[in-house]
């Protein structure tokens, strides 16, 4: 079975005025729908067809086919940052993410502008993640379509993509504006929360083939 192009977890213009329906028609509809079509023409006929997505990931890396880790990995990632925005987010963490946010960081105050200088320095095309690392949190920068699910021992709370055409229709190259959104408007910490708990195989991005 191919991969498919996941629904989003809201309606397009839920995020609006942060992110515009215009910005997912093209960031979703188009972008990460060519990742699921060129994993899928890349796997076809292959030892690969039929593996989950994370292990078409992992195969790609550790065989050194730098263009189907791409795209699959960019299948991934964008999966993820779909459930890493929410239409209800912002505000406060709560219980053991609160917790860990406050040992790691200090505040969440001093975790927002440590993410914020991560994010609008990471440079050129990448993304910035929360992950978890040993019982404790830390921010990480990932170039191109790198991703935590092929480092060892980090697992993705929740992330944000720093290509330019995750913002550039809404925040032209005001990289800042789009991540204060994200931080005080959108960041689902319910989401990230949940995935304290979850293994790496049941995080949200991860599919059949």
């Amino acid at each position: 079975m191919a991969f498919t192009l996941p629904d989003l977890p809201y309606a397009k213009d839920a995020l609006s005025p942060a992110i515009s329906s215009e910005t997912l028609d093209y960031h979703h509809g188009k972008h990460h729908n060519a990742y699921v079509s060129k994993t899928n023409d890349a796997i076809k006929g292959t030892d690969h067809e039929g593996k989950s997505l994370v292990e078409v990931i992992r195969a790609a890396k550790s065989g050194g086919n730098q263009g189907l880790f791409n795209n699959s990995a960019q299948i991934w990632n964008h999966t993820f940052l779909w459930h890493s925005y929410s239409p209800d987010g912002g505000g406060k963490p709560s219980g053991k993410l609160a917790d860990m946010i406050d040992d790691a960081f200090g505040s969440l105050d001093d975790f927002k502008s440590k993410f914020k200088e991560k994010a609008t320095g990471n440079f050129a095309s990448g993304w910035t993640w929360l992950c978890e690392a040993g019982g404790k949190l830390e921010i990480v920068n990932t170039d191109d379509a790198d991703t935590p699910i092929v480092h060892d021992g980090k697992k993705a709370l929740l992330t944000l993509d720093v290509w330019e055409h995750a913002y550039y229709l809404d925040k032209q190259n005001d990289r800042g504006a789009y991540v204060d959104d994200f931080l005080e408007k959108l960041v689902n910490w319910e989401f990230a929360a949940g995935n304290l708990g979850k293994s790496e195989e049941d995080l949200a991005g991860n599919q059949n083939g």
